[in-house]
């Protein structure tokens, strides 16, 4: 009969593969580098086979890696099922998650792992829309909490702030046209009142050739060439280039985050995901 598999070892293991390197995973696992290795080589030896590939600065699963990966996660996410069901009963529900398309992209994803990994009977629900919009559905209740951007005269307490930054095709020029063209999110949102007011102070001309609540959309025109645009630091892809006061372009106000709450919800899965929230956020770099 085989030997149980130990649930630490497997915990380190998919640390290590979604962090890439060993030391990358020592931090999150509460151990030394050192001591992550030795735990990956005793994994292997329990199971008679080489699951890493050991880079000089990385490591990745080989073929028996990524199809032990899925077992161990599977594992993992039934004993932390358990014991939740056993010790937080009451944490059980859904929480509808308003955010906007770019935070969910590139902001939300670790954080809503994490918060999975504590409170694995709480199942979020997320609806990605502009802040605009998220604003009203919190007052139709429509969601549970939302993740919004600061608008000028919108109350709200200020959680992160984070860099709105010009971004252009990396093969284009389009700064240099004068009227300036720029790519704007919908009327109304943070962003798209920062950048306005920041070439208004600088008085700088420009013409707006594409406005519109997608991400997607406006990054397409960037990367066209066909405008320039500010986005928010996190969610600015490898595609685009970032450019700013070298390029004459005026420096833009950081956008400022906080969290909504809909006032006739309540619940311990809200409670615990809106406490999480506000906790995660502020401490990402």
């Amino acid at each position: 009969m085989a030997a149980p598999l130990d649930l630490d070892l497997l915990r380190t293991f998919v640390t290590v593969i979604e962090t890439g390197s060993l030391s990358a995973a020592a931090p999150r696992v509460g151990r030394s580098q050192s001591a992550v290795s030795m735990q990956m080589q005793r994994l292997e030896q329990a199971v008679g086979k080489q699951l890493l590939i050991r880079n000089p600065r990385s490591v990745e699963p080989n073929l028996a890696g990524e199809n032990f990966l899925n077992y161990a996660r599977r594992l993992l996410r039934l004993s932390d099922e358990a014991w939740a069901n056993v010790t937080r009963p009451e944490e059980t529900g859904s929480v509808r998650l308003g955010v906007p398309d770019d935070y969910a992209a590139f902001l939300l994803p670790p954080v809503l792992s994490r918060f999975a990994e504590e409170h694995p009977l709480v199942t979020v629900e997320l609806v990605c829309e502009q802040s605009t919009s998220l604003v009203k559905a919190i007052d139709e209740d429509r969601v549970n909490l939302a993740i919004v951007t600061r608008g000028a005269t919108q109350p709200l307490e200020v959680i992160r702030r984070e860099r709105l930054i010009w971004v252009a095709s990396p093969t284009h020029v389009a700064w240099e046209n004068d009227p300036l063209r720029i790519a704007l999110f919908e009327p109304g949102c943070a962003a798209r009142m920062n950048v306005l007011d920041a070439l208004g102070d600088a008085d700088r001309s420009y013409r707006c050739t594409y406005s519109s609540a997608s991400l997607l959309g406006l990054i397409a025109v960037v990367q066209a060439g066909l405008a320039v645009a500010a986005l928010a630091a996190c969610s600015v892809p490898s595609t685009l280039r970032i450019i700013g006061e070298n390029e004459g372009l005026p420096p833009l106000r950081d956008l400022e985050i906080g969290i909504m709450r809909s006032p006739v919800s309540s619940s311990p899965a809200i409670d615990r995901l809106n406490d999480f929230l506000r906790r995660e956020l502020a401490q990402i770099a």
